[in-house]
């Protein structure tokens, strides 16, 4: 199978909050299972959410094993209609975006967060993210929320960056 297309800044859907998944379908699924596909085609992607593939449904994906910014990653992360429900300090780092492949810039999130989402099995999903997976948790929500790092870059005229391509 190959990846799905990503949509990519200034796609409208891209700045449209998500609809929640009532419930777990053969077609909710499949999304499920193209997202994460799509997500491991595109070698440096930790993390996709519903919108950047052209669907409106609350779901996204991460994975940031093997990421050198997470000594111990707690895996493959399916969230089905997540809500962070603590937050922790704070840290600033750049952040990239497969729906923005030209940009990076400088975004302070959370150093810490505790989210609640469902898995694809439905069953409810409690989590403790640190560092880079907290970061990755947030970017990917905030996609369901319809924003973009870009809405977040601590100062624009300054902390955004053109990315170095690499071959």
């Amino acid at each position: 199978m190959h990846a799905l297309p990503i949509r990519c800044y200034p796609d409208p859907l891209l700045k449209q909050p998500t609809r929640p998944v009532d419930r777990l379908t053969d077609k909710t699924t499949r999304l499920i299972d193209d997202l994460i596909r799509t997500m491991r085609q595109h070698p440096r992607c930790v993390g996709l959410a519903a919108p950047q593939v052209g669907s409106d449904l609350s779901i996204a994906v991460m994975d940031a094993t093997g990421h050198p910014k997470v000594p111990q990653a707690q895996g493959l992360l399916v969230l089905v209609n997540p809500r962070i429900v603590r937050v922790e300090g704070a840290v600033r780092q750049r952040e990239g975006c497969l729906s923005v492949p030209d940009l990076t810039g400088s975004v302070v999130r959370a150093a810490v967060v505790e989210l609640e989402a469902f898995d694809r099995a439905g069953a409810r999903l409690h989590r403790r993210l640190e560092g880079f997976e907290a970061v990755i948790a947030q970017h990917e929500i905030d996609h369901l929320e319809g924003r973009l790092f870009l809405d977040r870059v601590v100062n624009p005229g300054t902390d955004i960056f053109h990315r170095k391509h690499y071959a």
